[in-house]
């Protein structure tokens, strides 16, 4: 992290200034009609780590305020004050200066990348020297909701939480994500390039986000392989903010491999498989929270030595929504606050209700389950089936032939495993997480059992 430096000049500028700051370009900040002083504040703000140094800029009443942003940290940042002025998106070592305006109160500043606020990169102008009854706290309160919570530039947009419908039906030409899993190849080197993408898509009837995917959907693809099986990864960074990705199914020190990439930056990830079970991959640049929900998690399948062969699999992965604006980002607050607005199988709230899953009586079938979070559990269950077999987390709790049944698998965030069962007749079979709330807020869907 780079050391905090910044310098305040008060500076003596022509009487026109201060008789018409607007001729000069500079406007009017927060607190109404301001006396202009004549003089101009200018600051350098840089960062360390997730903060902004300074995290408080002094101001004598009537000064023009005059911002250069200095990005010295490690990702893409902005700084918004909440009178509406902001730069643009700095990249690591870049600079922009911008003139805030006349300073009559009190004002916050921030960073308006999504989840960046809620790691703590806030500010505050601070007037001084205000005559009587002449400065009040009207910039710092427009600033509590100005790009607080989604990084909307629109802070007054209402949530896509209120256009829910789940009874509502997906627009014409509707796709599930592709819950049917092929068998792990019989090759022993996988070479794969996910390009990180934005994408605007529904998660629901109607409701529509910018999600950032692993490519191009949420989840991403689910890797497959072997015990012994070596994954070279290409991380191309097609988005317009930094990411990384971490791989659960490997083990080496994450400093190089995970670390944070730069929109138009790539970066090789190498990893033998040495372990089986079902892992999560994310991307772990901070805050970790916002760029999971978001979209950017994804499964990677090691089959045990000893898996038996079955005739059908599928694979759903649970995670949690918490809706921005229509068509904007997850919402910050509500992330940091865990209160889900959709919990969903596969990214879309209900999917395989509107489209089941399909399978045939006395078909053996597995389901793999990955709960990926970032913050909520779930007990993965089948109405009307019981399971004959369980792996979780690497192991066999429960095998063909034992006297035993088994109702759910339970897992924590970033924790996983596959049931196996035969359907024994005709019909619709409801499956869920029976962590109730959640299935009523879309972690549902249905396997139609034909004879």
């Amino acid at each position: 992290m780079v050391a905090a430096a910044f310098t305040v000049l008060a500076l003596c500028v022509a009487g026109g200034v201060a008789a018409d700051p607007a001729a000069v370009g500079i406007s009017t900040a927060a607190g109404g009609d301001v006396t202009a002083s004549g003089e101009v504040t200018e600051i350098t703000v840089e960062v360390s780590g997730m903060r902004f140094t300074p995290a408080e800029i002094e101001v004598p009443y009537g000064d023009a305020l005059v911002v250069t942003f200095h990005n010295t940290g490690t990702d893409v940042h902005d700084l918004t004050f909440a009178n509406g002025v902001r730069t643009q998106r700095l990249a690591p070592g870049e600079s922009e200066t911008v003139e805030v305006g006349l300073i009559g109160a009190d004002m916050a500043g921030w960073c308006s990348i999504a989840g960046h606020r809620q790691m703590g990169m806030e500010l505050t102008v601070v007037v001084t020297g205000a005559p009587a009854g002449g400065t009040g706290d009207g910039g710092t309160a427009s600033g509590d909701h100005a790009g607080h919570g989604s990084g909307s530039s629109d802070a007054s947009a209402a949530s896509a939480a209120d256009d829910i419908d789940l009874e509502a039906t997906p627009a014409d030409g509707f796709t599930p994500w592709p819950a049917a899993l092929a068998p792990a190849s019989a090759d022993t080197v996988h070479r794969i390039t996910l390009k990180v993408e934005e994408v605007v898509e529904d998660v629901a009837p109607g409701v529509g986000q910018t999600r950032w995917t692993f490519g191009g959907t949420a989840p991403g693809p689910v890797l497959r392989g072997k015990i012994g099986d070596t994954f070279i990864i290409t991380l191309v960074n097609d988005g317009t903010i930094g990411h990384s990705i971490d791989f659960h199914a490997g083990s080496l020190a994450p400093n190089e491999p995970m670390r944070t990439i730069q929109p138009g930056e790539t970066l090789t990830y190498t990893f033998t498989a040495t372990r089986a079970g079902i892992w999560m991959y994310h991307c772990s640049t901070m805050p970790m929270s916002m760029h999971i929900a978001n979209g950017m998690f994804g499964a990677v399948i090691i089959d045990p030595p000893d898996l038996a062969p079955v005739d059908v699999e599928y694979v759903l992965v649970q995670g949690e929504l918490y809706l921005g604006a229509q068509g904007d980002t997850a919402d910050a607050d509500k992330i940091a606050a865990q209160t889900p607005d959709l919990v969903t199988f596969n990214g879309y709230a209900n999917q395989y209700a509107y489209e089941p899953l399909t399978a045939t009586v006395g078909e053996r079938v597995r389901v793999w389950v990955l709960d990926a979070g970032p913050n909520t559990p779930s007990s993965f269950h089948i109405v009307g089936g019981q399971f004959d077999t369980v792996y979780f987390e690497g192991a066999y709790t429960l095998r063909p032939g034992d006297a035993g049944g088994s109702q759910a698998l339970a897992m924590q965030p970033a924790q996983g495993g596959f049931v196996e069962l035969t359907f024994p007749e005709a019909g619709n079979y409801p499956f869920v997480t029976h962590i109730m709330s959640d299935a009523e807020k879309g972690a549902k869907g249905i396997f139609h059992v034909d004879d």
